[in-house]
């Protein structure tokens, strides 16, 4: 099942995609719902990110020739940092480049969407927290993170977290495990190529560190990595992340106003 979160004629609602339209359903994706009947084309639908995360925890150098490529060894533990809710963008709004940088990177990466509040999650419940699976974009402002070391304002921009195009619910851990292609497109040209499978701690693992310490909350989202082969962003072009069984998420970057 693939659910969005959309906004027509001023309204906000969720609704499962049905082909080119969307079923709008009573209440949220956080507990059960029903399919209200009413559909809706999606080319007269804005699409919002699926979700409005309290917070964004993201995993770095998970990927072992993105942590190469940048001259990082794979961590002994995983590296864990905070995209606030403020940085996250849907799908077609743009990134607005940051005035502060002059290196700005994307960074194409598979996004856990969290269903249920959870602490002290065991490994084998792991699967049971989560609503689904969304596209992401890790975008960073390399020289400041570079520059700076604590990665805050590096990634924690305004716009520098565009999640989307939905939530897709019918992938578990096991697939993710298997291996499933992301990609990156700038303009058209493909930047990265990887496959979940090459990830170096898998899903259940992130969930259980991130759960040791925090607790997470119904909406909250995980990103996982990022895949060898990020590169720079210029005003004007239009980057696109690819998941196999998810969708594409594009977004256009523009000159901060």
């Amino acid at each position: 099942m693939r659910i969005a979160r959309f906004s027509i004629d001023g309204n906000v609602g969720f609704g499962v995609l049905e082909g080119d339209e969307l079923d709008v359903i009573k209440g949220h994706p956080f507990a059960e719902f029903e399919r209200s009947g009413q559909k809706v084309p999606l080319d007269k639908v804005r699409l919002l990110p699926p979700v409005l995360p309290n917070k964004v925890v993201a995993i770095g150098r998970n990927y072992a020739e993105h942590a190469a490529e940048l001259g990082n060894a794979v961590p002994d533990v995983p590296v864990t940092f905070f995209k606030p809710s403020t940085s996250v963008i849907g799908p077609g709004d743009p990134i607005a480049y940051p005035s502060f940088s002059q290196e700005v990177h994307h960074e194409a990466e598979l996004a856990v969407v969290i269903g249920r509040m959870c602490r002290e999650v065991p490994r084998e419940r792991a699967k049971d927290v989560i609503l689904g699976y969304t596209c992401a974009n890790d975008i960073t402002a390399r020289d400041v993170q570079q520059r700076e070391k604590q990665w805050a304002r590096a990634k924690g921009f305004d716009s520098s977290c565009p999640l989307g195009p939905w939530v897709e619910t019918g992938l578990t851990p096991e697939d993710i495990a298997a291996g499933l292609a992301v990609q990156c497109t700038v303009n058209g040209e493909q930047r990265q190529l990887g496959r979940t499978s090459d990830m170096v701690r898998p899903v259940e693992d992130l969930i259980v560190h991130i759960t040791e310490a925090m607790t997470l909350l119904p909406g909250d989202v995980i990103l996982t990595g990022t895949p060898a082969g990020v590169g720079p962003l210029n005003v004007g072009d239009e980057v696109a992340v690819t998941i196999e069984g998810i969708g594409t998420l594009t977004n256009k970057v523009i000159k901060r106003g």
